[in-house]
């Protein structure tokens, strides 16, 4: 009997083509039947089709879940009524400032528009100049904002003068440097989290100066050894670039070592920025507590003085009280019918 052909070398046999040659080559291996290819290699088929479908299967899971959350937390805010906060600086105002330092308030106004508190947890300031940095610091656990609410939160920041002059030499006193202030709320919304809302102020601060005192001279009105009632002449330079209006002086003046006494006036006058004002004090004394020193004052030889105090003094950034002082000065005496204005 004739040998049995296995069925793989009937399929790798040549067919016919055309009826000139009668034979064709064999089909390539890769284009084998299912049936032929050998069991390892549909395993890997089939476990690299179930792979993508898996992955594909999973991506859309993720995708479906990332949407569900979303349209229940938008679902969830319309119906409970959550909202971002808002913040707005509503002023700057500066409650104290001297020769040393200067408090400055922040009111920074937030609404909240929820049906619940939201806690203030932190609270992040920077104030500079030019941008540099003039003071910076954080305020921890502010508070809370009312449920449907607006509150104004303040802000305390202090400039130190000295410090500020010690690292900024071109800073100079009396002199006016603009500001910028910069404010990070950080508050804490269900649904939205943790959010920050940034603020930004600018404006202008003074670096303020003391003015100059000098007694120009003493004027006698009524001369007498028991008492004697005369007329300060003062002269007040301010060195600021802005004008200070004058509301009230207290001061006390010595006379050679002698004290004249203390008083506090209350009048108001103008004094130009970098500009002169002058006024006219009365004192009363006795020129037998002087002395030997009272014949120097009647021979109109100059007389030495001292005059210390403050002056209350409104400014366009708020009011001041600023010192005064002069030491180791000297002024002449005149008579009440002299002419004022030789010396």
């Amino acid at each position: 009997p004739l040998p049995v052909e296995p069925p793989l070398f009937r399929l790798l046999r040549p067919v016919p083509c055309c009826f000139c040659c009668g034979f064709s080559p064999a089909p390539p291996i890769g284009s084998l039947p299912r049936s032929v290819m050998s069991s390892s290699e549909r395993e890997h088929k089939d476990k690299e089709h179930k792979e993508e479908e898996k992955d594909e299967e999973k991506g859309g899971f993720i995708e479906k879940v990332k949407d569900f959350i979303h349209d229940i937390g938008e679902k969830i805010e319309e119906a409970i009524g959550f909202g971002k906060p808002t913040a707005d600086v509503a002023g700057i105002h500066i409650p104290s400032i001297n020769l040393k330092k200067a408090e400055i308030v922040v009111d920074v106004l937030v609404t909240n528009p929820n049906p619940i508190p939201i806690p203030l947890i932190d609270i992040n300031y920077l104030v500079e100049s030019d941008g540099r940095k003039l003071v910076s610091g954080l305020i921890p656990d502010a508070g809370t904002i009312h449920a449907h609410g607006s509150e104004t939160v303040k802000i305390p920041v202090t400039l130190i003068y000295d410090d500020i002059k010690s690292t900024y030499h071109d800073i100079k006193p009396g002199s006016i440097i603009p500001y910028r202030v910069q404010v990070d709320l950080i508050v804490d919304v269900p649904i939205f989290g943790r959010l920050t809302l940034p603020l930004e102020k600018k404006g202008e601060i003074p670096v303020p100066y003391k003015p100059d005192v000098d007694v120009e001279k003493i004027h006698f009105e009524k001369f007498s050894f028991e008492e004697t009632t005369a007329l300060l002449h003062l002269k007040l330079e301010n060195k600021n670039d802005f004008d200070l209006a004058l509301n009230a002086l207290e001061y006390e003046f010595w006379l050679s070592d002698v004290s004249i006494g203390s008083a506090e006036l209350t009048e108001s006058t103008k004094i130009d920025k970098n500009g002169i004002s002058f006024m006219k004090i009365p004192i009363t004394f006795k020129p037998k507590d002087f002395g030997s020193a009272l014949w120097d004052m009647i021979r109109g030889r100059g007389t030495g003085y001292t005059i210390k105090g403050n002056i209350d003094v409104d400014t366009p950034f708020g009011p001041m009280k600023l010192p005064i002082n002069k030491e180791g000065g000297t002024t002449r005496l005149k008579k009440g019918g002299e002419d004022s204005d030789e010396d």
